[in-house]
């Protein structure tokens, strides 16, 4: 079964992971700092100021990171090089590789290819 755990501040990653509720029946769930992760799984998360990680997901990856696969995240094109940079940031920090990268809520293509991504078993389940 596959599982994924989200950050979600202004509804952007709330609305990915909504429809992506739609197209799948996985475990999805919203992280929150009491959350300690028994099922591996992949993470979404948002890019916060211009680039930065959110400090709720800092926060569960200090206590979750080793049973996370992968991180994605959301990010505003607006910001240039620093778009969707938490994914990045995260990435290098906890070792963790970058599954995608999309604007705002995503588009049905990103969506498409994160489950893609996913089912293709490429980082796991």
């Amino acid at each position: 079964m596959t599982w994924i755990y989200y950050d979600s501040k202004t509804g952007n990653v709330e609305r990915f992971v909504t429809r992506l509720k739609e197209h799948r029946n996985w475990n999805i769930q919203k992280i929150d700092d009491t959350l300690q992760l028994t099922n591996p799984g992949h993470l979404i998360t948002y890019t916060t100021g211009i680039g930065d990680v959110p400090a709720s997901t800092t926060r569960f990856l200090e206590a979750n990171s080793a049973l996370i696969h992968t991180v994605t995240s959301s990010g505003n094109k607006n910001w240039g090089a620093n778009f969707a940079l938490a994914a990045t940031k995260i990435s290098e920090r906890f070792k963790l590789p970058v599954l995608m990268q999309f604007e705002l809520s995503g588009t049905m293509t990103d969506l498409q290819r994160f489950i893609d991504q996913i089912e293709g078993n490429i980082y796991g389940n």
